[in-house]
């Protein structure tokens, strides 16, 4: 029984000296150690699905179309204008809008043929065509404009 007593009381010095070494002075020395934090579980990873691509419209290329007209971009305007007639406009007031501005700028780009034809599918798309009186006005297409209303009326 005394050896059992003497182990345990060994046992408890042993425990008494760690942790007295714990709370030992630091040697001047030896800078001291900073706590490591435990590296913190990594997140299963997650795939993000991209936003999906906006639809674009023929009404959309339309708008872009009349918006680079607008802004004195005819090339762009013209390629925007033709792309949303190909991509098929479901309104005739559409149509008849898209060929109104091509025809404008084929009226200044010296196109009369191309001016013309586009005059004749405004109308053909919407019978209820119609440029204002200060459209009709213009010097550049405002002459083609109205030879168009007499190719119609035959």
């Amino acid at each position: 029984m005394e050896s059992v007593n003497r182990v345990r009381a060994l046992g408890a010095l042993g425990l008494c000296l760690v942790a007295l070494a714990g709370c030992a002075p630091m040697s001047k020395t030896q800078p001291a150690e900073a706590p490591v934090a435990p590296a913190p579980a990594s997140a299963p990873a997650v795939e993000v699905a991209p936003p999906p691509a906006p639809v674009i419209t023929s009404e959309t290329v339309l708008e872009q179309g009349v918006k680079a007209y607008q802004s004195a971009q005819y090339q762009q305007a013209e390629l925007d204008l033709k792309s949303a007639l190909q991509m098929g406009l479901s309104h005739p007031a559409d149509v008849a809008t898209a060929n109104k501005y091509l025809a404008f700028i084929y009226c200044t780009s010296k196109r009369q043929a191309m001016c013309l034809a586009a005059f004749k599918a405004a109308r053909a798309a919407d019978p209820k065509f119609a440029l204002t009186k200060a459209e009709a006005g213009h010097p550049m297409w405002g002459p083609v404009y109205r030879r168009s209303l007499k190719h119609s009326k035959k």
